[in-house]
């Protein structure tokens, strides 16, 4: 195509001009749901920025499908370059020059440059807050995107870098059995209180020893069972009959067995979720 002919379709709104020398089409970016308009966005950037670029930090995690970070904005994407004062800064772009080496560089669906998960860790947990950190190596554990047994060393490897030393103590926190930041974010919330759950993902039997039920957190002393319910999971009516049928066999089993559930808006109340099961206890 000749130059009048891109300037045409980027005035008839055919294309979409986000950077110097690279176009987007409207009409795919229109039909894409949010996962491919991030990969569009950080495809958008490593052709602006060279081919020396790639994803890292918050825009890694997010296309390693760690959970924990709030959503992305629909806009900016954090590319690692180096030689940054080089490099023309671009709209919408978060340019990073952290030393990273090819090793801890991989290719995400064979098309996006990315950190690998792990260094994707250590230099987002830098960046954040401790429950979104907490979260995001829960996330990446349950994935089996990092091995439990290589958290110490990440911690270790980020020493002397900006933020290793609030961080520190996050990493110990670390519990691959958790399936959901809203989960996560409880159990921080009940350790910081006093109360931390005896068991995650505790099993219960039925009478022939089938699985009868898998629980969030399991509280042995207080034999108190702990749901955490996101509202788009457990919301919709076929998961509600089937949370209401799994609570009535267990308690119908387990008759000295309570249950309290947790949700994204008592996060904000974080006396009520310690003063709910500490009653649990008293009773």
């Amino acid at each position: 195509m000749s130059k009048s002919d891109v300037r045409a379709l980027k005035r008839d709104g055919t294309l979409r001009h986000p950077y110097t020398g690279v176009y987007a089409l409207r009409a795919l970016e229109e039909r894409a749901d949010e996962r491919q308009l991030l990969r569009s966005s950080v495809m958008a950037a490593q052709l602006a920025l060279g081919p020396h670029s790639f994803a890292g930090g918050e825009t890694a995690a997010h296309l390693w499908g760690m959970q924990g970070l709030p959503p992305w904005d629909g806009h900016t994407v954090h590319m690692v370059i180096p030689a940054l004062g080089a490099q023309r800064h671009h709209h919408h772009v978060t340019l990073h020059s952290w030393q990273v080496g090819p090793e801890e560089v991989a290719s995400v669906d064979g098309t996006i440059r990315a950190t690998t998960p792990d260094r994707t860790l250590r230099d987002t947990v830098l960046r954040v807050g401790r429950a979104a950190a907490v979260s995001l190596l829960d996330s990446a554990l349950h994935q089996k995107l990092i091995l439990e047994e290589g958290l110490e060393e990440l911690e270790a490897a980020n020493n002397g870098r900006k933020g290793c030393v609030r961080s520190r103590p996050w990493w110990g926190l670390a519990d691959g059995r958790a399936e959901s930041p809203l989960e996560t974010r409880v159990r921080l919330i009940c350790t910081d209180g006093g109360l931390p759950p005896t068991d995650l993902q505790h099993r219960f039997f039925d009478a022939d020893g089938r699985t009868l039920a898998i629980t969030d957190f399991w509280w042995e002393g207080l034999r108190l069972i702990g749901e955490a319910d996101g509202l788009a999971p457990h919301s919709l009516p076929e998961a509600l009959a089937k949370d209401r049928k799994r609570q009535n066999a267990l308690q119908a089993l387990y008759p000295g067995v309570r249950i309290a559930r947790f949700t994204w808006d008592d996060l904000k109340r974080p006396g009520y979720i310690l003063s709910v099961i500490a009653r649990s206890g008293r009773r």
